[in-house]
């Protein structure tokens, strides 16, 4: 498969490798953009894990939650520039589509968008949406949503830096939401900054364990201070690396930022739950990130001004 100066770019732009390493990386993965992110990896020459797209969309996060803290949505909505993201009208909108979100029944975002509009049933969804398009002037699209409950304990949100991520939590617990609302917004801000892959480590795959070994094997092998060492002391190196690798990514394992002891999250729960008496269980949560996997087209206005005048 020919290599394209495109594909090398948008591989450096994923893993922060260099120009002439990504290229090497596509080449012996026959232009497979996911193996050659491994390979980099492995290779150790990949200088940050980043996601698979650039974070560039626009738009808002935004959450809705019950009365009673049992049942709460959270939404992304994307526009084409930051200017719409922050305009009232758009922000009222994405808080009735999260309100929505919060009372429905479907499944995915397809069902969703086929719904009777909440606020005008004469249309649906996507209906209303394009009306919406039509009135703001910009492009805009309802990108995902989650529904989430806990019948027996609460779910507190948590919105940083005006919808860029939203985290909703829940726990089981039989206090009430005044009392841990405190606690659960603490573990929130965690998430929103910590961003964890799992609840606790009973959550993680076998799948998941078994390729971040076999990466962390491949760097091991491939770092030449470990070129005399034997198979079964890189295997228990790699195997430390993994467990505390599995720390970072699990919820509860991770170390609390606002810890003055480096207590772990779930550690900081048991000590709220102890103060109150009662126990605190955390059951889940959601994060989503603004733009997280898109990509933002590149505007060029010189060029654009040039077209239209032919």
């Amino acid at each position: 498969m020919a290599i394209t100066a495109a594909m090398v770019k948008e591989l450096r732009e994923m893993t922060g490798a260099g120009m002439s390493d990504c290229k090497k990386a596509l080449t012996n993965t026959d232009g497979d953009m996911d193996k050659a992110v491994d390979w980099l990896k492995e290779n150790g020459l990949a200088k940050a894990e980043k996601k698979a797209g650039r974070i560039a969309a626009e738009g808002i996060v935004c959450v809705d939650v019950s009365d009673d803290a049992k049942t709460a949505s959270i939404v992304e909505v994307n526009s084409e520039t930051d200017f719409v993201a922050k305009n009232e009208k758009f922000q009222n909108y994405v808080a009735t589509v999260a309100k929505q979100a919060r009372d429905t029944s479907a499944a995915d975002i397809t069902a969703f968008m086929a719904e009777p509009w909440i606020e005008d049933s004469s249309v649906t969804v996507e209906e209303n949406l394009k009306s919406m398009i039509a009135t703001i002037g910009e492009n805009m699209n309802i990108r995902r949503f989650e529904k989430v409950t806990e019948p027996e304990g609460v779910i507190v949100p948590y919105i940083h830096a005006g919808g860029k991520i939203g985290v909703l939590v829940k726990a089981k617990t039989s206090l009430g939401a005044d009392q841990v609302t405190e606690c659960l917004k603490n573990v929130a801000m965690q998430v929103a900054a910590m961003s964890p892959q799992f609840l606790t480590p009973n959550d993680i795959s076998d799948e998941y364990k078994a390729k971040e070994l076999e990466t962390l094997k491949a760097q091991a092998k491939n770092d030449p201070k470990n070129a005399s060492k034997p198979d079964d002391i890189i295997e228990k190196m790699v195997t430390g690396r993994l467990n505390k690798e599995l720390k970072e990514v699990c919820l509860s394992e991770q170390v609390y930022v606002k810890a003055e002891n480096k207590e772990s999250v779930g550690q900081y729960v048991a000590a709220v739950s102890k103060e109150f008496g009662s126990d605190i269980t955390l059951t889940g949560f959601v994060r989503f990130e603004t733009g997280e996997g898109l990509e933002k087209k590149e505007e060029d206005f010189a060029a654009e001004v040039a077209a239209q005048l032919g």
